[in-house]
């Protein structure tokens, strides 16, 4: 974490689960730069799901919480998947200013079919099919979602093509996981998850500087699609140095989010600012538990209820919720006379 008793002209480090900001402003580029510890290895030890579950997982909570931290607001973002493949479902809600949360959904006999036939990368294990990129404001504002097609695309790739599709802002994403043992007091060692991202993002002044060509389906005149623009020396600078980034970098603790991005733009220059410090740290609570299972009608709670209570687990924590049918209006016999078709 930072030292926030630095002197002037003193550098402090943020640390496993910050955010940091960054400029390189001779490129014209701006990003942010993450590497996730505690965070990320609470969430997935706690589900421990399969390892290429758990890195697609991962990979979900990087982009999530490089995209959220730019947003200034009082709010949710959400960033979702909905997919024909072995994982057909991620999400991961990051609340403003620091929480998140995460889980994924697999089919167990497709997932270990597609172990079977090697086929565990992204890609395979996700299918066709879309994510929804939500920015929920609160009740009394209107919520805004993006929506990118999933076609056999990295994760990596979809969000490039959301800012290109939605933005008009040319992206560049970096994302890692890593697994890594270390050694533990009274000997042995114990592993644990690790994740790292990286977002470079070309803003110049002028905006005919930002121009790429459209996507098919895009608003650019007709006959326009796809036409050829000349590339911005600064912008493919940007992408060729991202482009050296290892993997092992982004997520090696050793490493830091500060060294990794002096190694990339020393040579131009690059500026940090104040990190945005990300926790897990779900939501629920009995009280909103209670208030979704008030919602439902009187058939949904009595088939709810099992040895005379109703049990709600959360999806995303694993926190266990127990409730008396007698608080929503359902009598405790409701499961007796389903038995006896009454």
């Amino acid at each position: 974490m930072a030292d926030s008793n630095l002197e002037l002209g003193e550098f402090g480090f943020a640390g496993d689960d910050a955010v940091v900001p960054y400029a390189v402003e001779a490129l014209d580029a701006r990003g942010r730069a993450v590497q996730l510890g505690a965070m990320v290895d609470g969430i997935l030890s706690r589900h421990d799901y399969p390892a290429p579950v758990a890195q697609l997982l991962a990979e979900m909570i990087v982009l999530t919480v490089l995209l959220g931290t730019s947003l200034k607001f009082d709010g949710k973002f959400i960033a979702q998947t909905q997919t024909d493949g072995p994982v057909d479902l991620l999400v991961v809600d990051f609340t403003m200013p620091s929480s998140v949360r995460a889980y994924a959904r697999f089919d167990a006999e497709r997932f270990e079919a597609a172990v079977a036939a090697g086929e565990t990368g992204p890609e395979a294990l996700l299918g066709n099919g879309i994510m929804a990129l939500t920015i929920d404001q609160g009740e009394h504002m209107q919520r805004y979602q993006g929506i990118v097609e999933l076609s056999g695309a990295s994760l990596e790739g979809v969000a490039e093509t959301y800012f290109r599709q939605s933005e008009q802002i040319p992206t560049t994403v970096r994302l890692a996981v890593a697994r890594i043992a270390r050694r533990v007091e009274g000997g042995g060692f114990r592993e644990s998850w690790r994740a790292g991202g990286l977002i470079a993002q070309f803003l110049p002044e002028a905006p005919e500087r930002m121009r790429m060509p459209d996507l098919p389906g895009g608003d650019a005149p007709e006959g326009a699609e796809g036409a050829v623009t000349e590339p911005d020396d600064a912008w493919t600078e940007v992408q060729a140095l991202m482009a050296t980034v290892e993997p092992s970098e982004l997520a090696d603790p050793e490493v830091g989010v500060e060294r990794l991005l002096f190694r990339l733009f020393h040579e131009r220059g690059v500026r940090v600012f104040a990190p945005t410090h990300v926790e897990d740290d779900c939501s629920c609570t009995r009280e909103k538990i209670r208030g979704v299972l008030s919602s439902f009608s009187a058939d949904d709670l009595a088939d709810s209820v099992e040895d005379g209570r109703i049990a709600v687990t959360c999806e995303f924590c694993g926190e266990a919720y127990d409730f008396s049918p007698d608080e929503f209006g359902v009598g405790t016999d409701a499961e007796a006379d389903r038995g006896e078709g009454r």
